[in-house]
């Protein structure tokens, strides 16, 4: 494969960053952040690494993991299912992180429970399985939900309950509003029904407008509020827009810590919940031969075993550290590196004028965050093997994301496949997966079943998008056969 080198001469990238701040001046207004990379992420510039997948986790910074750990070292801290002096301590940390989680989000404590989950994928299971569907019940979701959403029609189907998915509209892949509404016209108004969206979906970068959460509340819906997405770059105001459940990863606003995510419950609906178990720390008494148990009121009840107690402290340090910084500022900038880069993609011509890129989701930045997910084609029209563009980044330190990111029905949408494509795909049976389904689409209608999905956030600045667009330029007149064959196995991966 013939490239050019990654390194152009500064003069080159000086040149492109003074012609990107014409088109996008309130860039100049996010200067913290340059300083903020330097002091708190320097380790980024140290290496050499082209972080752009914010959207799998976000990044900490030095100065957070400095204050959590003087924390753990300056205290003595014990389970806090407990009465004595360490467990005391240590219960009123989780108590003042539980607080500050919904003062952040503006959520009236009178009006909100927050639980600690492992991630949002947890907070989502106990929406699902807590729910009470019905016979005659619906849960409604878009078709660009992470599988997470998805997840819950099994609890739904297994109950009795319908679902049924909101299709997406192409070219943007925003939502279909007018059969939307349909089906929330559709509902038992006798029966609970759910309706659950992502605030910003993780494959297109697609906003969808948080005012749904009332349109469908005003119908008679609960609605479910995926906010993993969002909540990183966007400020989500719970005293404006009140969905009964928001779901969330911390480590996908801040880094750290992994293993820590909440499910805010609306108090209001806290009745309707009914949890299909109980566990240690979740019960106020239980007996073995009274076959009898009594769930711990309020949020206790919803927190299975023992919380990961001594990381949750490291949430109200990474929520003061965005607060410090700003969310506004963090939001500027994504969307003025995403406009610059979305027309520095779709700029892209092999010598024969064809596109090379083929971009799913808006060309523009209006109501769309900073996920980018492409597909690059040959001059011939042919799919290049996204598995091989990630392997190449790979070796020029880049970090970005392929694959499907857990979110099969945007990828169907975006990719034309279609329900016959995907029955054949099923009929594989256990033994298949995501490597296999994509050699059997390329070879059945020259058909992507995965992408590439590059994605800006907290530290990001202007030479990580511009070194990224160099390395896609080196894909001009390639083709297959230039590029050579993957050798790496993918076959383990879970993409988020």
């Amino acid at each position: 494969m013939t490239t050019f080198p990654l390194t152009q001469p500064l003069d080159s990238q000086s040149a492109a960053y003074d012609a990107s701040l014409r088109a996008y001046p309130t860039y100049s207004e996010t200067a913290v952040l340059d300083e903020l990379r330097k002091t708190d992420y320097g380790r980024l510039d140290t290496q050499q690494q082209i972080y752009l997948d914010y959207t799998g986790g976000g990044l900490y910074g030095e100065s957070q993991l400095k204050k959590q750990f003087e924390l753990l070292q300056n205290n003595v801290l014990g389970n806090p299912h407990s009465a004595n002096p360490t467990s005391l301590a240590m219960t009123e940390l989780v108590e003042d992180a539980r607080a500050f989680v919904l003062k952040y989000f503006n959520a009236d404590p009178d009006e909100y429970f927050a639980v600690f989950t492992p991630n949002a994928s947890g907070a989502l299971k106990l929406v699902g399985e807590a729910y009470p569907f019905a016979p005659g019940s619906c849960y409604a979701l878009t078709f660009d939900n992470h599988n997470s959403v998805n997840g819950i029609r099994e609890f739904a189907r297994n109950k009795g309950a319908n679902f049924k998915y909101v299709p997406l509209s192409r070219p943007n892949l925003r939502l279909d509003h007018e059969a939307l509404y349909k089906i929330l016209l559709s509902r038992d108004p006798k029966q609970h029904n759910l309706f659950a969206f992502p605030a910003q979906s993780n494959f297109t970068g697609v906003k969808h407008p948080l005012s749904l959460v009332e349109k469908a509340q005003q119908l008679g819906w609960d609605v479910c509020l995926d906010a993993a997405a969002f909540v990183p770059t966007n400020r989500l105001d719970l005293s404006v827009v009140k969905p009964e459940f928001v779901t969330m990863s911390f480590y996908k606003m801040f880094g750290y810590p992994t293993g820590l995510g909440a499910l805010l419950i609306r108090k209001s609906v806290f009745h309707k919940l009914q949890r299909p178990w109980f566990a240690g720390g979740t019960v106020n008494f239980a007996s073995v031969q009274g076959e009898g148990h009594y769930l711990t009121p309020n949020e206790a009840g919803y927190e299975d075993g023992t919380v990961n107690y001594l990381n949750i402290p490291a949430i109200k340090i990474g929520l003061e550290h965005l607060t410090q910084i700003g969310i506004e500022t963090i939001n500027k900038r994504v969307d003025c590196l995403t406009g610059w880069l979305l027309e520095e993609l779709l700029e892209l011509r092999h010598s024969n004028g064809r596109s090379m890129v083929r971009l799913y989701g808006p060309a523009n930045t209006e109501m769309r965050g900073g996920t980018v997910t492409i597909n690059f084609y040959d001059p011939n029209c042919r799919l290049l093997d996204y598995r091989k563009i990630e392997q190449l980044a790979n070796q020029e330190g880049i970090s970005l994301r392929s694959g499907c990111f857990c979110n099969p029905g945007a990828g169907e949408i975006a990719e034309d496949l279609t329900r016959e494509d995907m029955i054949e795909g099923m009929s594989g049976g256990k033994d298949m997966n995501l490597p296999k389904f994509v050699d059997l689409m390329g070879k059945r209608a020259n058909k992507s079943a995965g992408a590439i999905r590059v994605s800006v956030g907290l530290v990001t600045n202007f030479s990580d998008v511009y070194r990224f667009m160099q390395f896609a330029r080196t894909f001009i007149d390639q083709t297959h056969l230039n590029l050579g064959n993957v050798t790496f196995d993918i076959e383990s991966y879970r993409n988020l």
